[in-house]
């Protein structure tokens, strides 16, 4: 066990999904998984092992945010030898042809700063998706008739962003939608050679102001979670 994760050696599995919300990890692991075992809850960040398919998988919460992500993906990776790492969680689109409920596949994360900027220091790192989980990702949902947007996003370090000209900014480049871990989890894997991707589900939107309800969202996050297992173990 590590300070922040309290599962044995054994209870972790090399393939993770990563939901920020605890709840939803134990909303994914119960809907998807066969025989879920709550592995860790410490501190409330809930980690489930089962079986897809018959491959082990763990849910893992990551809490909101890059440093919180950092701590949970850094202990996965050095701690307990995982080697792929998928973020399933909710985004703001920030493009007028990206709906409420669509699925956005993360390629490259922008960001202002993450937690390894102080390891990188001047350089602009541009972190970047594992290229077969990208691929099978996006096989995956056209398998389902789902048709994901695949592109750039932006990692906030800032939920209540008071920056309307960063936002027109990033817009006007093309960034599908912004969320808060992926760009350090990116950088993770990529220090550590693990393999990494982010699956995102469009709870609102930037431009129109349009929101699901809580009650909606988790409805219509599982074909993010269905994407994201296959990617993980593509047939």
């Amino acid at each position: 066990m590590t300070v922040h994760i309290g599962a044995k050696q054994d209870q972790i599995a090399e393939t993770v999904l990563m939901p920020g919300d605890p709840k939803r990890a134990q909303w994914a692991a119960q809907t998807f998984l066969d025989r879920p075992e709550l592995v860790n809850d410490v501190r409330g960040m809930l980690g489930y092992t089962g079986t897809w398919r018959g491959n082990r998988v763990t849910v893992q919460g990551s809490g909101m945010g890059m440093p919180s992500l950092s701590i949970y993906a850094n202990e996965l990776i050095r701690d307990y030898g995982v080697k792929t790492l998928i973020r399933i969680g909710s985004c703001g689109a920030m493009q007028a042809h990206v709906a409420l409920r669509d699925v956005v596949i993360a390629m490259t994360a922008s960001s202002i700063s993450t937690p390894s900027s102080t390891i990188l220091r001047e350089v602009n790192f541009a972190p970047c998706a594992d290229w077969g989980l990208l691929n099978a990702a996006v096989t995956a949902a056209k398998a389902r008739g789902i048709a994901p947007h695949v592109g750039g996003i932006y990692s906030s370090d800032t939920f209540y962003d008071e920056r309307p000209d960063l936002t027109e900014q990033m817009t006007r480049h093309g960034t599908l939608a912004v969320e808060m871990e992926a760009a350090e989890l990116y950088t993770l894997a990529a220090r550590h050679g693990a393999r990494a991707l982010a699956v995102l589900t469009v709870s609102d939107h930037l431009q129109t102001g349009e929101a699901l309800d809580s009650q909606t969202r988790e409805s219509s996050f599982g074909d993010m979670v269905e994407i994201a297992l296959a990617a993980a173990f593509p047939e």
